[in-house]
């Protein structure tokens, strides 16, 4: 009976799907009777449960009984109802992988399925094989989709994703791409200015990935000499130079299943890049000094503060690498572009220093808010540094201004007087009455409070008097007020 229906080939009733992939649920649509039960024969041979039927319509009310994940629909040469009905499908359960079963020589047919919301599809007569790899790519499809969405239901609640800090629009959308990313075993190159955490980005992608208990290894191309890091990588035998007593691997091999982190990419040399090069490719390296080469397997993820694009232009970086890294990129966004994270930031940095040193520290709304105002060259590191600065310098238990980096302080107190200028300029012309000192005097006072949202230290240090001179004034404004009214 199969022989009408699938390439002559004997059943290997013993293949069993990937131990990766949990047990999942196939519905086989198909008029055809031998065809269909065939296709249950292998499914079950291969681990699946399957279920079959033979008209499209009755799709929906077999899923309600029967939990689907992957749906085989025949796609009859002389119809465009199942191709409808394929769209339909997809749209009522998109998360349902469909593999569309075609005619020999019907590639438009194939083609259209795709394009409605098929994942796949199988030319008949197709060989026992050939349905087992697309149900296994389906499979594969499906469970790391499932681990995906799980992922991201974790994300919700909490204020990051593994050790990385933030809840803005900017953190979210990379959040989504890491819970994609993770899940697969490809190179990934990651981007961003010096500091905003390239190395924690790259542990948390091996972290939420397949082989989190595998070891993960970064190497600092930048901190080496080209030898050195040669020999890091690929590994050495013994006697290949001076003081190589005895062989050694490369962490490229040592690492096994796990993942190699290339943090500065950017600074390797032409020779080491070729070599880079071949490895990805190759999925194997030869050590220095070796004639014979060693597979590798490991995961490799890159780094790098510069701009790869215009070092290939100016010749300094392969192209044909930048192209091969290049697949799947990261960027990570400036501190300065995702503010709102500070206060998430500095709440963990403080908690980190309470667990590494005794007493508990806070901070002052006014220190707050002018860690706010700073453009964070130096971005996440930076910021750190900040903190750990002001817990050094408090004398209480609360980190105030005056407790944080001078230069920090200064560019703050700059953006508010550049918010005081361009909200307060002297509309006063000629010709027109002039106001008695005291008034302006309390006009600016009040303004100044306005332009630091009610903080009235940083009020103070705007107008260059003392906190004390502040709330006496204050005082007086409000006495006089409370005369006028009576």
């Amino acid at each position: 009976m199969l022989s009408t229906f699938f390439c002559s080939q004997q059943m290997d009733t013993h293949r069993q799907i990937s131990t990766n992939v949990p047990k999942l649920h196939v519905l086989v649509v198909d008029e055809d009777e031998a065809a269909r039960c065939g296709c249950i024969e292998i499914a079950e041979a291969l681990g699946y449960k399957a279920e079959g039927i033979v008209r499209l319509d009755k799709v929906a009310s077999t899923l309600a009984l029967f939990p689907t994940d992957i749906v085989l629909i025949d796609l009859p040469r002389r119809s465009n109802s199942n191709l409808e009905s394929v769209e339909e499908l997809h749209t009522l359960f998109p998360r349902i992988s469909i593999i569309a079963m075609a005619p020999l020589n019907s590639a438009s047919a194939a083609l259209a399925a795709l394009h409605r919301g098929a994942s796949d599809y199988l030319n008949k007569p197709f060989t026992v094989d050939e349905l087992a790899s697309a149900l296994e790519r389906a499979g594969t499809h499906r469970h790391i989709d499932s681990e995906t969405r799980l992922l991201r239901d974790r994300l919700k609640l909490q204020d990051g994703m593994g050790r990385m800090i933030g809840r803005s629009p900017q953190m979210e959308k990379l959040y989504r791409i890491l819970a994609k990313v993770a899940q697969s075993t490809h190179p990934v190159l990651i981007l961003g200015e010096s500091g905003t955490g390239k190395e924690m980005v790259a542990r948390t992608i091996h972290t939420f990935g397949p082989n989190a208990e595998k070891p993960f290894l970064p190497v600092d191309c930048g901190s080496l000499v080209p030898t050195l890091v040669e020999s890091e990588l690929f590994g050495y035998v013994k006697g290949a130079f001076t003081g190589a007593n005895h062989s050694k691997d490369g962490l490229l091999v040592a690492a096994g299943n796990g993942t190699v982190f290339l943090d500065e990419i950017g600074e390797l040399t032409l020779d080491l890049q070729a070599k880079l090069l071949r490895a990805l490719q190759e999925k194997e390296v030869r050590p220095v000094g070796s004639t014979h080469r060693v597979p590798i397997k490991a995961r490799i993820l890159m780094a790098t503060n510069r701009d790869l694009a215009d070092m290939v232009e100016r010749g300094a970086f392969r192209k044909d690498l930048y192209y091969r890294l290049n697949v799947v990129n990261l960027r990570l966004p400036p501190l300065r572009d995702r503010k709102e994270d500070i206060p998430l930031l500095v709440a963990h940095f403080l908690n980190k220093i309470h667990r590494a040193h005794p007493g508990r520290f806070s901070i002052h709304d006014d220190a707050l808010r002018a860690l706010t105002l700073y453009d964070w060259p130096g971005n996440v590191r930076e910021l750190e540094n900040a903190v750990e600065h002001g817990a050094t310098m408090v004398t209480g238990g609360e980190i105030q201004v005056g407790d944080l980096p001078k230069p920090l302080q200064q560019q703050a107190l700059a953006r508010l007087r550049e918010a005081t200028a361009a909200g307060g300029e002297d509309n006063t012309a000629p010709g027109q009455e002039i106001v008695p000192l005291a008034v302006r005097e309390r006009n600016e006072i009040f303004r100044a409070i306005e332009v630091t949202n009610g903080d009235k230290l940083m009020a103070a240090k705007l107008l260059g008097i003392g906190k004390t001179t502040l709330y006496r004034k204050l005082k007086e404004y409000e006495a006089a007020d409370a005369r006028r009214a009576n």
